[in-house]
Parts: structure tokens; C-alpha cells; sequence
């Protein structure tokens, strides 16, 4: 198909030189309404914050140029067929999930999953069955999924309808997707994967391999991540073997009918860039953190960890554009030195958890921010490292899990002090976000060990999120 084309943006710009009187929604009407947000956004960018309508196509049941859009993305991709998603990737996921199981049939997937699939479980009422990761006890990381374990679970649980990956995870972990997926087929089950953080893996041969080149059934997609679209605009993958009018109406059960196109015209030009443009880019991308590791290592005391991981297992591959660092021989937790690259050196990066920071680099980055942090990382060492020794290292924790995530959620429950709760069931969320990967998740049991991470993961700063009380000094239990 012809990459250059941009359907979407090339209606919108159409539009814009028709002057349209507008008596639909929105009410600001194209900006009139709200001088104080022209001022902020432009004139430009309000003007082309409208409302479906003929020439512009309509998401729920495109039949011109969003489905224009959809086919080049498809392309783009090597999918079967593109939805743009305008809910975030935490909708493209929801989406996935809940267009292959049903209340009460099983997906083996993971424990360190995005809050998003353990939502889509929640809906949908789906039992989950966990291939608990491996755990780096140096770096304190989950690590992928192990073939064998994979095929332990599906021998165990050959009933269920589907596995779930996370490819690659936050930290640059990849899973060895190929082998799962064709275990997966062969069990008769389908195989989705979590690619939030691998939208370039689809646009440079020298990363790991992509879901749909996997042979993935299923794949949701962040474009607005390393792909360079618009916040909250994503892409759902589809393969052969699934039905896109299925799908569809799966997407339609919770995605907004007032899509933005802002954001649908962000994913049209952002796909049309990185089909261009994306091989050199990425390339550049991966020459930049390649360097960053090397330099930021011999500061000292700091690990930027990369391929030298791979072990053919549980770290099958390594997305070297993710500069992960481990920061605890510094003495300081991740956390911290995410707080202090903000606060003392205006340096915002992506997260920083317990013992790790993960500087987000993508197509927008230019050498001398790269040089900027090295040299930043290399103060915070000076100015503030210290003995590392009272440093909690565990960052992943078996669940016991208890009841479905659905039945724990939706049953009585009561508000018991957090010190209170050990022994009990929990029918909430409780995770550090980013990267929102869930400590409790409903219907697992609460230990000691657990309450203890949250305690720790609190003092040193982390934003803790998912509970009723915001604070988490309470949490709901089953009664």
C-alpha cells in the first residue's frame, strides 16, 4: 500500500479550508466559545477538535477514511487488520482480553501484567492462571516467561482459551514469542500479547521479533509511546485467525463514540512516519542508548543493564532502546533517583521503582539530552549516593490467589487498617504506577511480605495507586 498516504489527516485538512458553519458538538466551536484554550492549544489544533460526520468517517463503523487509515496500519504492521483505539492502550488490551475469554474460562498469562488485563478480568469475569515470572535477585526485575513453564501451564490447564505475553516488559525483557506462540497454537488456544512498549520492534530489523511476525493472534500496541503519536492513542492488532467484525463490536462495548481525531489523526501521521522513516530512526535510537549504557556505567555504582542478560530463556531477547538502570550500589532506590533527576537537575524520566529508573528513549531524543542525563546521573552519584545496604531488593512477590478477580471485587467486603489485613483476601488494586503493574490485585491473599513491600514502596516515595483510600492506610478485604 502506498505508506505516504494520510487519510485521515488529509480529510481533516480538507475540512479545514471548506469553513464549515458548525452547529454540532463540540460546543466551544472550533475554539470561539473558549479563548483561554486557542490560547493554550492554538488555533490550529481547536479548530481540528471536531465531531464525526460524513467526510470525516466515524470510528464505530469506519467506512472511508478511518478505514483508509486502518488498512495502512494493518500494512504497516503486517496485521490482518488495525483498529485505532483513541482509550489508550489500557482499551486495546481490554479489547484483546475480552474478545477471547468469558466468565468463568481460563488465560494463562503472567503476574506482572499491566493493571489493565486484571481490569479486563474483572469485567468480564475470566480466571486467570499465572506462569509466575523468574526474578533477577541482583537488579530485583520480573524476567519473561520460560517456554517450559508456558507449556507446564497449558498441559495443566488445557482447557483454557487463550495465553496472554508481555513482550517486552517495562524494563526491556522479551519472552522467546515465537516458541510460545507456536506452542500456543498447537494447544488450540490463541496467543495475545501486551506490546505496549514494542511499537518499534515492527520497524528495525536489529530488535526483538513482533508480535504479528510472531504469529500472534492478538497484539495491542502504544503508539503514542515509542511510536510517536498523540497520549492516549493506540493501535489493536489483529492476525488471520480473528474475527475483525468481532472485535469491532468488542471495542464498541467501551470505547468512547465521540472518538478525538486529534488522536485519530496523530496515529494516521505517526504510522505514516515510522513506515518511512522508522528504520533509520530506530537505528539512531538504538546507537544513543547503546552509548547512554556505556557511559553510565562507568560512572560506577550504577548498572544499565542490556543484551548481556540474554540467557535464552527467561531473558530470551533485550530491547536495547529501553535504558534501564539499576540504582541500588549508589545507595539510593530507584525512586529516589527519579526524584532527584526532577527535582535538582529539571530531568524528567519515565519511572523509578523500588531499585530501578528506566529513561524512555524514542524518535524524539537528541544526543545532548542523552549527555545531559549521563551527566546528571553521574552528580546524583557524587552528591547523594550512600551505602546500599538497607536497600529492599524484592521487587516481585508470588500471589496467592484466593478467588476470581471478578467475584473478589464485586463481593462484601470490609475497611480494615493496612496493618490489620494480613490473612485476608483483597477485593482492590494496590500498585506503583508507573509501571502499573499490580503488588495486590482482587482476590489474592494479603501476607506480611506483601504489606511490608507497600510500607517501604511508600516511605521511599513511590505513587501508590488502585485503593479506595487514597492513602492507603485502609484497604477492602472480603467479609
Amino acid at each position: 500500500m502506498d505508506q505516504t498516504r494520510a487519510p485521515i489527516y488529509e480529510a481533516l485538512e480538507h475540512f479545514r479550508k471548506m469553513r464549515v458553519v458548525p452547529f454540532d458538538v463540540p460546543g466551544h466551536k472550533r475554539g470561539r466559545g473558549n479563548p483561554e484554550l486557542v490560547r493554550l492549544l492554538g488555533e490550529n489544533c481547536v479548530g481540528l477538535d471536531v465531531n464525526s460526520m460524513k467526510p470525516l468517517d466515524n470510528l464505530c463503523h469506519p467506512i472511508s477514511v478511518i478505514r483508509e487509515a486502518e488498512e495502512l496500519a494493518a500494512d504497516a504492521f503486517g496485521a490482518s487488520h488495525a483498529f485505532l483505539m483513541v482509550g489508550g492502550t489500557t482499551s486495546a488490551v481490554q479489547s484483546m482480553v475480552l474478545s477471547v475469554v468469558k466468565h468463568g474460562e481460563k488465560i494463562i498469562l503472567p503476574r506482572n501484567v499491566h493493571r489493565s488485563v486484571m481490569g479486563a478480568l474483572v469485567l468480564c469475569g475470566a480466571v486467570p492462571v499465572y506462569v509466575n515470572p523468574e526474578c533477577d535477585e541482583r537488579l530485583g526485575i520480573p524476567l519473561g516467561m520460560r517456554l517450559s513453564e508456558v507449556e507446564r501451564a497449558i498441559r495443566q490447564n488445557p482447557d483454557a482459551k487463550a495465553v496472554l505475553v508481555n513482550n517486552p516488559t517495562y524494563y526491556g525483557i522479551c519472552s522467546d514469542l515465537r516458541s510460545i506462540v507456536d506452542l500456543v497454537h498447537r494447544s488450540g488456544m490463541l496467543c495475545l500479547v501486551d506490546e505496549a512498549h514494542g511499537t518499534h520492534f515492527y520497524f528495525h530489523d536489529g530488535l526483538p521479533v513482533s508480535a504479528m511476525a510472531a504469529g500472534a493472534d492478538l497484539a495491542a500496541v502504544s503508539m503514542h509511546k515509542s511510536g510517536g503519536s498523540l497520549t492516549q492513542s493506540s493501535l489493536l492488532l489483529t492476525g488471520p485467525s480473528v474475527s475483525p467484525g468481532y472485535v469491532r463490536q468488542i471495542i464498541n462495548l467501551t470505547q468512547t463514540t465521540s472518538a478525538s481525531y486529534l488522536l485519530l489523526s496523530s496515529l494516521d501521521i505517526a504510522r505514516r512516519n515510522l513506515a518511512l522513516r522508522g528504520q533509520r530512526e530506530f537505528g539512531r535510537v538504538m546507537e544513543m542508548a547503546e552509548y547512554a549504557r556505556s557511559e553510565i556505567n562507568a560512572i560506577g555504582g550504577y548498572c544499565a543493564f542490556g543484551r548481556e542478560l540474554i540467557n535464552g530463556g527467561s531473558i530470551y531477547d533485550f530491547d536495547v532502546t529501553k535504558l534501564s538502570v539499576n540504582t541500588l550500589d549508589v545507595g539510593l532506590a530507584g525512586i529516589e533517583v527519579y526524584d532527584l533527576l526532577r527535582d535538582e537537575y529539571d530531568i524528567q524520566i519515565e519511572f523509578g521503582d523500588l531499585g530501578n529508573i528506566l529513561a524512555y528513549l524514542s524518535i524524539g531524543d537528541r544526543p545532548r539530552e542523552v549527555e545531559r542525563l549521563v551527566g546528571a546521573l553521574s552528580e546524583v552519584r557524587r552528591r547523594f549516593g550512600k551505602p546500599g545496604a538497607e536497600l529492599m531488593k524484592q521487587e516481585y512477590i508470588d500471589p496467592e490467589v484466593a478467588v476470581s478477580p471478578q467475584e473478589a471485587f464485586y463481593a462484601p467486603k470490609r475497611r480494615l487498617p493496612l496493618e490489620e489485613t494480613v490473612g485476608y483476601v483483597c477485593s482492590e488494586f494496590v500498585m506503583c504506577y508507573p509501571p502499573g503493574i499490580p503488588i495486590l490485585a482482587p482476590g489474592e491473599r494479603i501476607t506480611r511480605e506483601i504489606i511490608a513491600y507497600i510500607r517501604y514502596a511508600k516511605e521511599k516515595g513511590c505513587s501508590m495507586t488502585g485503593p479506595e483510600d487514597a492513602d492507603i492506610a485502609f484497604l477492602n478485604v472480603l467479609a
